[in-house]
């Protein structure tokens, strides 16, 4: 299975913001290994009282995802991300989704 990277996101595109929330990002860009991107709305766990990591978690690993860059994941929604087999980074806040994804590989590559 090729590497679907979800980042965060305050918009659909590789120039928009890191949501630096997780359950209650607005939404996430998804990049793939080919250099595909496509936005994944997260509106519905932005309005659930409680459980929006968990929900998000799994909408992340039904779109494909192998791993999420984000500010911050909570503890449930990290514990749910691990058990559908999707590894998190935080701190990404403060960077483009393009600048996360490019960080993130080159940690991943050095």
């Amino acid at each position: 299975m090729s590497e679907v990277i979800a980042v965060s996101s305050e918009g659909p595109t590789l120039d928009d913001a890191v949501d630096p929330r997780f359950g209650r990002a607005a939404g996430f860009v998804l990049v793939d290994a080919a250099g595909g991107v496509r936005y994944l709305d997260n509106g519905g766990s932005q309005a659930m009282a409680h459980g929006a990591g968990i929900e998000t978690a799994r909408r992340i690993a039904e779109a494909g995802a192998t791993v999420v860059l984000s500010g911050v994941i909570g503890p449930k929604a990290a514990a749910a991300l691990k058990s559908v087999n999707v590894a998190s980074v935080e701190g990404m806040e403060g960077l483009t989704v393009g600048q996360a994804v490019e960080r993130y590989r080159a940690g991943k590559s050095a």
